[in-house]
């Protein structure tokens, strides 16, 4: 089992993503979806955070991820890039979803130099709305080189690759979507039957409802 098997497997032991087929979630979005996540469950097991964290780590370095500062997306992703922070000694930022109305306006709590290079932590990517609005953030405020986004979890949306790709920004993520779900039927999370279905909401997550049921 590699390690993006292992974290999925660890993220469904803990209920942090939960499959169900009938009836699907139903996010704040509107959309219906087999999947649904909470990452935030992770901190309160510590095992689990342990091995993120570790994960984190090594992503870092087969990747070759040189930075300065770590930024972590309010909230959800907070605590996770706090205990990366720690573990490397690396200055901490955090990035809010809007910049402030009052006081000095920012949407960067903390500072670091202009132009320092940024690696950006997220619990996770759906669209890549919320990430590329960070990194954007980061650019903004202190011209950052921000050198990629790291996650927990991707839901593999075409739209995040797109997304992505716009804003010229790499994307590496702990476990995935298709991964997640060839464990869950392997693990007896999901039933064989419903492991099609599942896999098919990724391609067309807004028409997956219609077309299935």
């Amino acid at each position: 089992m590699d390690y993006k098997e292992a974290i999925a497997l660890e993220l469904l032991s803990i209920k942090a993503v939960s499959l169900r087929t009938n009836p699907p979630y139903t996010w704040t979005s509107g959309i219906k979806a087999p999947i649904y996540t909470d990452n935030r469950l992770i901190i309160s097991f510590p095992d689990v955070r342990e091995k993120v964290i570790d994960g984190f780590k090594r992503m870092i370095k087969d990747n070759d991820l040189e930075f300065d500062v770590i930024a972590g997306t309010a909230t959800a992703a907070v605590p996770f890039a706090s205990f990366l922070a720690w573990e490397l000694k690396k200055p901490l930022v955090y990035i809010r979803h809007k910049a402030k109305e009052y006081g000095a306006s920012k949407q960067i709590e903390g500072t670091m130099p202009e132009g320092a290079r940024v690696l950006i932590v997220e619990d996770l990517i759906s669209t890549g709305g919320s990430a590329i609005r960070s990194v954007e953030a980061c650019r903004n405020e202190y011209k950052a080189d921000v050198v990629g986004v790291i996650a927990v979890f991707n839901y593999q949306m075409h739209e995040a690759v797109s997304n992505f790709s716009k804003a010229e920004c790499s994307l590496h993520t702990l476990s995935n979507f298709s991964t997640l779900v060839e464990v869950a039927a392997e693990q007896n999370y999901l039933r064989t039957e419903d492991k099609e279905k599942v896999l098919q909401w990724a391609a067309d997550p807004e028409g997956w409802y219609n077309a299935t049921y």
